[in-house]
This record gives structure tokens, sequence and C-alpha cells, in this order.
């Protein structure tokens, strides 16, 4: 089972600053991937920490301060069923 928390990032963005919040985003070496999406949200973001007080902190003090960045919402992975189309055993 990999170590840590991993979280999946829901980024709704100022439409003229999307571009640059992705490229910041991207600059972060939690960030594991980032989308640009279509729907309510703009940007999805999967990202790891080592735990949930180091998450509280990359959400606060690193993604949050990104420029354009209007709000966003977190899902937390509690378990992982199948990943790149493998079923897991965690």
């Amino acid at each position: 089972m990999p170590k840590g928390v991993l979280a999946i990032i829901h980024v709704f963005v100022d439409s003229s600053k999307l571009e640059n919040v992705a490229n910041e985003i991207n600059k972060l070496e939690e960030a594991l991937d980032v989308y640009e999406v279509t729907g309510e949200y703009d940007i999805i973001a999967i990202v790891r920490a080592d735990d949930v007080v180091s998450f509280r902190r990359l959400l606060k003090d690193k993604i949050m301060k990104i420029e354009g960045i209007k709000s966003t919402v977190t899902s937390m992975v509690l378990y992982t069923h199948k990943r790149e189309g493998r079923p897991v055993q965690e």
C-alpha cells in the first residue's frame, strides 16, 4: 500500500489565468497528475502528501496562493480498487 495521503483536487479558476494556474500546479513536487477538464471545475490535480498535516500545508500555503484560483474541492482517496487499468490490492 502506498504511503501518504492521495487526494484529488478540483480547482475552479479565473478563466484568464487558466494556463498560469495549470503551470504553477504542475511545478509542485506533490502534484502527480494535472488535467484541464470540462464541467464545473477547470483543473483536476492528483496530489500526494506525507500525511494530513502536510496535505493541509500544501493546500493552504501553496495551492490556494496561486493567483487565479477561485476555489477548490478536495476528495481524499480512501482505497484504490483499480489503477491504470489493473485491479489493485492494497
